[in-house]
């Protein structure tokens, strides 16, 4: 039972009211942004500088362009030597590795070499036959098994040659990694995002949740497809739309299939994912893509997921949903929360 008082107690000091501001910045060749609802008490100026931070963190040690970065130290280090890393990289090979054994080497951390290889590394240029042939002889085909992780001794060894690359992920755990500064920051009302991927912290300060644009997959310009409400949780959205290169009549998404040691080459559009995390959206909207459209989404089904695939169809694109996508046929009304 409550315990009742008669001294008089102070006032409730009236809530001031939620003004939003975007606050954005450049990042990874692409820029990040965090829509905030926050009274006028937020230190915005020390906020943008804390998610700035965040972000480039992320890129300074998952970059495979840069060549001090922690990747590129790990790619260069010889088989079987253990290599010191942060706590943060290790955090995001261990959920690559999980959704690699889970999607059966649909998602592949281990493409670093074929990346190269098809003209989609750091020196963009035409496919080289010879480096492909080499790619594919050095990818291993069951990464899981070809580094291992002793993250409380925050190092990792590799057991195979091979080249890591985290561009199917990295952009995803940037997003959470914005969504943890956010929080640290007393902000309860927010969207952070970061290219394709995005993380809804609660709905907006009015009540009603954020509003999510997915867009539609055509190359050379940008449309909107359908629009999807969010509340507390992750989507991410991946496609061979965006980043391509045309060697003669066909087009090479930049996505790598390790099981095939070739890009992307089937009838998915794009794949959007929803999930708690933006790490494991980013991851399985990646696996997706590559699995394709009858075994990504047998892949799906069975895991449980929340999935939206876009196929090309001689008819135009059509829709597949699945889990919450799958409950609505009028997207613009579908309200993603967590349950």
């Amino acid at each position: 039972m409550p315990k009742m008082s008669s001294e008089p107690t102070e006032p409730t000091a009236p809530t001031a009211p939620c003004k939003r501001t975007t606050l954005h910045g450049p990042t990874m060749g692409t820029r990040w942004s965090a829509s905030v609802d926050a009274d006028n008490t937020m230190d915005l100026a020390a906020l943008r500088q804390d998610l700035a931070a965040a972000v480039e963190q992320v890129d300074e040690q998952m970059s495979p362009w840069k060549p001090d970065s922690d990747l590129i130290r790990l790619n260069r280090a010889p088989v079987g030597d253990w290599v010191d890393l942060p706590a943060e990289i290790l955090e995001v090979l261990d959920c690559a590795l999980d959704v690699q054994r889970l999607s059966t080497g649909a998602f592949d951390p281990c493409v670093g070499a074929l990346v190269d290889a098809w003209g989609f590394g750091a020196v963009r240029d035409s496919p080289d036959a010879q480096a492909i042939r080499a790619a594919r002889q050095s990818t291993p085909l069951a990464a899981h098994g070809c580094l291992e992780l002793d993250r409380p001794s925050g190092r990792a060894r590799k057991r195979a040659t091979l080249q890591l690359d985290l561009c199917g992920i990295a952009k995803g755990y940037a997003v959470d990694r914005m969504a943890n500064v956010l929080q640290q920051h007393g902000v309860r009302h927010a969207l952070a995002a970061l290219d394709g991927e995005l993380r809804a912290m609660s709905g907006q300060a009015s009540g009603v949740p954020w509003a999510v644009a997915l867009e539609r997959p055509e190359a050379g310009r940008r449309a909107v497809h359908a629009v999807i409400e969010l509340e507390d949780l992750a989507v991410a959205t991946s496609g061979d739309y965006r980043r391509y290169l045309e060697v003669g009549d066909a087009r090479l998404a930049h996505t790598m299939d390790a099981r095939r040691c070739a890009p992307v080459n089937n009838a998915v559009a794009s794949v959007t994912v929803l999930a708690r995390t933006c790490m494991q959206a980013d991851a399985w909207a990646t696996a997706l893509l590559v699995a394709g459209p009858d075994e990504g989404l047998a892949m799906a089904q069975r895991m449980g997921m929340d999935v939206l695939f876009l196929l090309r169809r001689s008819e135009g694109l059509v829709e597949v949903g699945l889990g919450r996508f799958g409950r609505s046929a009028d997207r613009s009304n579908l309200v993603c929360h967590t349950n």
